[in-house]
């Protein structure tokens, strides 16, 4: 392991995941903090919470990936304070001059101009209606969102355009936009799935500790599927030795709360994530560290992860090929991904604008 992400580099603060704030993979110096006896100590919960405007010229991302079931997304937010420690959105604080660790979950960066650069994208006369993923890096329901609404925003554009969507979220405040995701569900153009890596409180604590508790995330899900809202649940990730017992119960507890449609991902472990993961294994799980890195060393032809699409999300080997089968007679027994939940793109349309001349015809 990287000197800079070894245990004894690392401290725990209440709500953050990372142990650490290493620099990233392109910085050419490494600064260490040493106590001079003259600064004033940390705050228990670590750095606060900075956020900062992302001033990118567009806002929708196009993916060729053969193994991602989008073709477009859009992410309102860099960087995320969930905290989750695996998350494989991490190493892109690097390309800003940040730190996968700290950084990434305390340095956040937000699109103000969203809204207004997507309804630019979607009157394009070039676009072509396919289904958009929200939140495809990071959270579009992170706290920050609370207070700034700019997830907010993008969905009215999305509900004004009748333009299909999904998204992925840890958080219950997607309650909140329940009446614009009812109203997109009329035309069959939403899907909100859950990410439910476990329903241990105590993992999730450290493992992702400022997401929604995993019975609060079952409360939203039942309650956007009683209002007719089609959800799922992503196990997602499943970690080796530490979460990966609790698959058939996680897909039964979401079944039970109302999702029809289920997925799950290997733990992935891209680039700074392998350090920062086996710092907090280190940490957390001392005991496990070296079962948890060997069963995805076992996965990934002996290394701890493997880029290669088509095995980076599942994996390859007699570990992984166990977890597919457990996944798939778990969904047949509990009647998940029964039918097709193909989004309508039928009903896409360009709105007139304020002053826009209507048509004659």
């Amino acid at each position: 392991m990287n000197d800079q992400y070894s245990p004894a580099n690392a401290r725990v603060f209440k709500g953050r995941g990372a142990t650490s704030n290493a620099e990233g993979r392109f910085e050419s110096t490494r600064v260490e903090a040493i106590d001079d006896g003259w600064s004033p100590p940390e705050a228990p919960g670590g750095p606060a919470t900075q956020v900062f405007i992302d001033h990118s010229r567009g806002v929708i991302t196009r993916n060729r990936s053969p193994d991602i079931p989008f073709e477009q997304s859009l992410n309102p937010y860099r960087g995320c304070e969930h905290g989750c420690i695996y998350c494989y959105a991490r190493p892109s604080h690097s390309y800003l001059g940040l730190s996968p660790g700290l950084d990434f979950e305390s340095k956040l960066f937000h699109k103000p101009d969203a809204a207004a650069q997507l309804d630019a994208a979607l009157r394009r006369p070039g676009y072509r209606c396919v289904h958009l993923s929200l939140g495809s890096n990071t959270d579009v329901y992170q706290p920050i969102e609370r207070r700034l609404r700019v997830t907010r925003s993008v969905l009215e554009v999305l509900a004004a355009f009748r333009h299909p969507l999904s998204l992925v979220t840890k958080s219950a405040l997607v309650e909140r936009d329940l009446d614009l995701l009812a109203d997109l569900t009329r035309d069959n153009l939403v899907r909100v799935f859950f990410s439910v890596p476990t329903l241990c409180d105590d993992i999730k604590r450290t493992l992702e500790p400022r997401a929604a508790a995993p019975r609060r995330r079952l409360n939203a899900m039942e309650r956007l599927a009683a209002a007719g809202i089609p959800v799922g649940v992503m196990v997602a990730p499943v970690i080796p030795a530490i979460t990966d017992h609790e698959m058939e119960r996680i897909l039964a507890a979401a079944r039970d709360s109302g999702a029809e449609t289920a997925g799950y991902v290997l733990l992935r472990l891209p680039l700074e994530v392998r350090s920062l993961f086996s710092q907090w294994l280190q940490i957390h799980h001392p005991g496990r560290a070296q079962h948890v890195l060997s069963l995805l060393r076992q996965s990934h032809g002996g290394r701890e992860y493997e880029s290669r699409f088509g095995t980076r999300m599942r994996g390859r080997g007699h570990y992984a090929d166990m977890l597919a089968t457990r996944f798939r007679v778990a969904c047949r027994k509990l009647g998940l991904n029964h039918r097709d939940f193909s989004l309508n793109t039928d009903a896409f349309r360009i709105p007139p604008r304020s002053g826009d001349q209507l048509a004659l015809l």
